[in-house]
C-alpha cells in the first residue's frame, strides 16, 4: 500500500487535533477514521468522514410518532423491525465518505452501483502511478465450467507463473510507453503527448483512487452483492473490510443487516412450492419441480 506524502500528512493532521461536537458521534466510527487499511498489493480504504449512528436510524423512524422509547433493547428491535419489512428510508440519514484506492478494472464494477457521489482521481490532470495489480498465485484460476462469470480450478506451476510473468510484463510494457509518449524531448522533435489521449494505452489493472460517499441503506445493498462469496475476489476483499468498518459503525444496525441480509436467503414462489412440498413428505426432484436446470442447480446449493 501505498500513500503520498500529502495524503500521510493529512491523516496524521487529522488524527493528531481531535475537536469537539455537537453532532452524534459513533465510537467505533471515531477509532476507524483515518486509518488507511491496505487491500490487495497496492491498495487502500479508509474513511474519511461519517454523518449519524444507530441512534439517528431510530430518531428518523420516531419522528412520525413522537420521542418513543429509548432503550438500547428497544432502539435494537425498531431497527431489526425497519430491516426486516424493508424500511429503508432511516437507514439514509446514515452516511459515509470513503477514500478508496482501487484497480481500475474493479473501479468498473464498482460504479455499476449509481447510488452513491463519487469523484475520481483524473489521469487527466495528474499522471497515474507505476502501480498495477498483480493476483497472488492462489487467485489464478481458469474460468468456471458452470458459471459464465467465475471462476474455477486454480491454476498451477509453470502456467500459473506463465499468466503472472504476461501480467507483469504487459503492465510495464504499458506504463514504459504511457511515460514515453507523455515525456517531451525537443531535440528528438518530441512534444509529449497530452495526459488525456496517453491515458488510453494503461492496462485496467493499472490503480486509480477516488472518494466515495454513500448513504447507510446504499451501502447496505452494496454490501449484500460484493461481500457474498460469489462476488469476484478483487472487490469482494474491499467489501469485506467495508463490512468490518459499518459493524463497528452502527452496531445494531449490522447486526439486523448480517440476519435479513448478508447471512439470509431468498425464495422464489416455484422454491417455497417446493419447500412446502418435501415439507409435506413429498420427494420432489429437478422433472417435477418446475424450475429449470440452473435454478435446481441453485436451490439444492442452498437447501439440499
Amino acid at each position: 500500500m501505498a500513500l503520498t506524502p500529502e495524503q500521510q500528512a493529512e491523516i496524521e493532521a487529522a488524527r493528531a487535533e481531535p475537536r469537539p461536537t455537537l453532532r452524534a458521534v459513533a465510537p467505533g466510527m471515531e477509532a476507524q477514521l483515518h486509518i488507511a487499511h491496505p487491500i490487495l498489493d497496492h491498495g487502500l480504504i479508509r474513511v474519511v468522514d461519517y454523518m449519524g449512528d444507530d441512534g439517528a436510524i431510530c430518531q428518523a423512524a420516531r419522528v412520525s410518532y413522537g420521542r418513543g422509547t429509548k432503550a438500547v433493547s428497544d432502539d435494537r428491535g425498531l431497527i431489526r423491525y425497519l430491516m426486516r419489512h424493508w424500511h429503508s428510508t432511516p437507514f439514509e440519514m446514515c452516511e459515509v465518505k470513503f477514500h478508496v484506492k482501487l484497480p481500475i478494472f474493479v473501479a468498473r464494477q464498482w460504479i455499476r452501483h449509481r447510488t452513491a457521489n463519487v469523484n475520481e482521481y483524473s489521469a487527466r490532470y495528474s499522471v497515474l502511478d507505476r502501480e498495477f495489480y498483480i493476483p497472488a498465485p492462489e487467485q489464478l484460476a481458469a474460468q468456471s465450467r458452470t458459471n459464465n462469470q467465475g471462476r474455477g480450478q486454480l491454476l498451477e506451476g509453470a502456467e500459473a507463473q506463465r499468466v503472472l510473468d504476461i501480467l507483469r510484463e504487459d503492465a510495464t510494457r504499458a506504463y514504459d510507453h504511457y511515460e514515453d509518449m507523455l515525456t517531451p524531448d525537443p531535440e528528438a522533435g518530441k512534444q509529449g503527448l497530452a495526459r488525456e489521449l496517453a491515458r488510453m494505452n494503461l492496462p485496467a489493472n493499472v490503480y486509480t483512487q477516488w472518494y466515495w460517499k454513500v448513504d447507510l441503506h446504499n451501502l447496505f445493498h452494496f454490501l449484500r452483492l460484493r461481500a457474498d462469496h460469489h462476488a469476484q475476489y478483487e472487490i469482494r476483499i474491499y467489501a469485506e473490510k467495508m463490512a468490518e468498518i459499518v459493524k463497528d459503525w452502527v452496531p445494531l444496525a449490522y447486526e439486523a443487516f448480517a440476519d435479513y441480509r448478508l447471512g439470509a436467503a431468498s425464495l422464489s414462489a416455484q422454491a417455497r412450492a417446493v419447500l412446502k412440498r418435501r415439507l409435506a413428505g413429498e420427494t420432489v426432484t429437478e422433472e417435477t419441480s418446475g424450475m429449470s436446470k440452473g435454478e435446481w442447480r441453485e436451490f439444492v446449493e442452498e437447501w439440499g
